[in-house]
């Protein structure tokens, strides 16, 4: 290890980086955000701050911008060699991680610091969560206590959704999901107008494609991903996260009679708790293991966290 890097053979088709090295990276690009503007971008239980997010995501935001430009004057090529005058195609981002990892905060805090760059781009972000099918559907084939796995999402509407964008179509609409009442808002839609950068985040947003008879079906999301970040965290890390977060929910969120789990915040601390330990361990852990994490490795950037929640170290794949 020399410099904050290390690249050798058990990193394969990765470069490592400690959080020094990744934030020599920065250069001379400029922070944008305020420490109040961090405030309002990071989540429930993970804060952002001015420090994290000049080391850590101004060096990922002059990346994006490099990969951005390179994929532009690559596209002009192709045009040119088919002597076409084809548009410009947007510029897709995929941010994956587990439930609690903190990526809905990655997803939000690039979306403005790519809004800032001085070209100004239009920069549009879409959560996965909207193509999960509705709960009655989930309660239908008996998938409620499997939402968040991949088949509780309606994976070809969402892969419709990114090809229709990524093709340059002017107008694509997504469903929207609310939180509070865990469920589709039925008749409420996401309009994007033709963004140059598309942010998709999600649980799954990086698994391979299904073996299908129909060529078209053997398309996976990712496909049309031009660059890709996988938020990681050590499982026990993660699982305290993320009953912090069901704590906090309880005394805010769950607190609204709307809400889908109001009955929960008359818990004592003990028992909301134990309850949150116990969904954990039957539903957020399983998936963690079987469809999430083992699609780490097909990111091209890997974001690893320590147990406070800031970023430690980073995998780059080498290009």
């Amino acid at each position: 290890m020399a410099g904050g890097r290390q690249d050798d053979d058990r990193d394969g088709p990765f470069v490592t980086l400690d959080r020094a090295g990744w934030a020599d990276l920065r250069s001379s690009t400029e922070m944008t955000l305020t420490e109040e503007e961090l405030g309002r971008l990071g989540g429930l239980t993970d804060p952002i701050d001015s420090g994290e997010a000049e080391e850590i995501y101004l060096p990922l935001s002059r990346l994006l911008s490099l990969h951005v430009a390179g994929t532009s004057r690559l596209h002009q090529v192709t045009s040119t060699f088919l002597g076409t005058r084809a548009p410009r195609t947007p510029f897709v981002v995929g941010v994956a991680g587990s439930v609690a990892v903190g990526k809905s905060t990655t997803a939000r805090v690039l979306r403005e610091l790519m809004l800032r760059w001085p070209e100004s781009p239009r920069v549009e972000l879409v959560t996965t969560d909207g193509f999960l099918y509705p709960n009655a559907v989930l309660e239908q084939r008996n998938l409620m206590n499997r939402k968040g796995f991949p088949e509780s999402y309606d994976r070809r509407a969402l892969l419709a959704f990114v090809s229709d964008v990524k093709s340059g179509k002017p107008e694509v609409r997504a469903p929207r999901y609310d939180h509070l009442t865990y469920d589709i808002l039925a008749g409420d839609e996401l309009v994007v107008h033709h963004p140059d950068v598309l942010i998709v985040e999600g649980l799954n947003v990086l698994q391979p494609a299904k073996g299908s008879d129909d060529p078209e079906g053997a398309l996976a999301v990712s496909d049309f991903f031009d660059f890709s970040i996988y938020v990681d965290a050590d499982t026990a890390d993660v699982r305290r996260w993320y009953v912090e977060r069901f704590l906090t929910l309880r005394r805010t969120a769950f607190a609204d009679p709307d809400s889908f789990f109001h009955r929960f915040s008359s818990l004592t601390d003990e028992q909301a708790k134990d309850l949150a330990t116990e969904i954990w361990k039957a539903i957020n852990e399983p998936n963690l293991r079987e469809n999430i994490l083992p699609t780490r490795g097909r990111a091209d950037l890997v974001l690893h966290k320590g147990s406070d929640h800031s970023v430690e170290r980073i995998r780059l794949r080498k290009l």
